[in-house]
């Protein structure tokens, strides 16, 4: 890239909706990669943060995209999503030729609903949904599940490796990357719950929990999201909370429903609905995903 695309990169106007645990490193890394950040947040003070690292705030959603050729969306669900671009004007601010990148995680059919209200409007729609936790988005090193047209993908990509180490690029339609987003949190929630049946198996037959996960993760699971999840489980480390297992269930709800709609059974999804309700009924919701394991312990006798 030379010098002048550079400069020209950097003379687009970013708007950021959403500056909760993950969403506030994200846009502080584009403010200092150098780029004209107007940010937006339902409670102000990370905006305020924010702002002291060189954004502008906005007080609205609305006022947030006005002018912006990017809007960055990065909320908590699909009600927060909707009531920012929907009720709150977000999308109706936007100019014809804007791009609006949305990050979140969200349900399938609500990102085919955006997609064709982004069309009506002549703006283009990327679903850019993320992997990794908020030390992985600090460091600008999220891993990035992208879908949209290409000539849209395109137009973002710098933006997109300043937040990630990869952009991984899944298809033409935006709720592609939705549903691979949804299938790997499926994938994830599996692995937290076989660790903490598995846990509760060996603990059974008086085993320590400890030399079980890393025994597990020295050999046959040496890969992240055991290694990780796996410490949290044998400390019984749960806060503060690095992915809400709230959020987890709301995840595996929406894997069910999207799987409902492709005629995909998710059997195993179905067991572990179950056990996240579990936990939210045990008032654990708030707790790390990881917490998945005290259902488990109390299922066998154990807590």
């Amino acid at each position: 890239m030379n010098d002048s695309t550079i400069k020209g990169v950097l003379a687009m106007k970013i708007a950021f909706l959403g500056l909760g645990t993950m969403g506030f490193p994200m846009a502080a890394n584009l403010v200092r990669a150098g780029y004209a950040v107007r940010a937006w947040n339902r409670s102000p003070a990370p905006v305020e943060r924010l702002a002291a690292l060189g954004a502008q705030a906005a007080a609205t959603p609305a006022e947030a995209a006005a002018d912006a050729d990017v809007l960055i969306s990065m909320l908590a669900d699909d009600d927060a999503t909707e009531t920012s671009l929907l009720d709150a004007g977000a999308l109706a601010a936007l100019r014809p030729g804007a791009i609006h990148v949305n990050m979140a995680t969200i349900s399938v059919a609500l990102a085919l609903r955006l997609a064709g209200l982004h069309q009506a409007r002549g703006v283009a729609y990327v679903a850019a949904p993320v992997l990794g936790r908020v030390n992985v988005a600090e460091a600008g090193q999220l891993n990035i599940l992208a879908a949209g047209e290409e000539q849209a993908l395109a137009a973002v990509q710098p933006l997109l490796e300043v937040l990630g180490q990869k952009t991984w690029r899944l298809g033409r339609q935006p709720e592609q990357a939705n549903a691979a987003k949804l299938a790997m949190n499926f994938m994830i929630a599996s692995a937290i719950g076989a660790m903490s049946e598995a846990v509760a198996l060996v603990q059974g037959y008086g085993l320590d929990k400890a030399g079980f996960i890393e025994l597990a993760t020295s050999t046959a699971f040496a890969a992240p999201v055991y290694k990780g999840y796996g410490q949290a489980i044998a400390d019984d480390r749960f806060e503060p909370a690095g992915f809400k297992l709230a959020l987890g269930l709301k995840d595996v709800r929406l894997a069910l429903e999207a799987g409902e709609q492709a005629h995909v059974p998710l059997s195993l999804a179905s067991a572990l609905r179950d056990l996240h309700i579990d936990g939210l009924a045990h008032g654990e919701g708030h707790l790390d995903w990881a917490a998945l394991s005290r259902a488990s312990a109390r299922r066998a006798g154990q807590a």
